[in-house]
């Protein structure tokens, strides 16, 4: 039976492990797609904008929040939701790296 204990692994692998997992679902991605588009927004416009409920929505910004890849700043009664450059960043260092070294494997 393989490893399943993320404790098994360096610190990176965990935390490139979370921000794949997070951004794993097209609903994510969508989110994430039209946080980029509008540079920030309210989870109600998302919701209007997508095709799913808004308790749906919620769960999805939760996943991501959790994982570092949005933010939300507080504007009066509602949250702000932005994409977290820092962590798309990271995640796209890893695949730069990836794809660096296919290109090395499989010129």
């Amino acid at each position: 039976m393989g490893v399943t204990d993320s404790s098994h692994f360096s610190t990176k692998h965990n935390s490139i492990s979370e921000l794949a997992k997070a951004i794993s679902h097209p609903a994510r991605v969508a989110i994430i797609d039209y946080l980029l588009k509008e540079n920030g927004c309210i989870c109600n416009d998302i919701v209007d904008s997508l095709p799913l409920s808004q308790p749906t929505v919620s769960q999805h910004i939760k996943a991501l929040k959790q994982a570092g890849l949005i933010v939300g700043e507080i504007k009066g009664n509602s949250i702000c939701y932005y994409v977290n450059k820092s962590s798309i960043t990271k995640l796209k260092k890893y695949m730069d790296k990836l794809s660096e070294k296919l290109e090395k494997l499989i010129p």
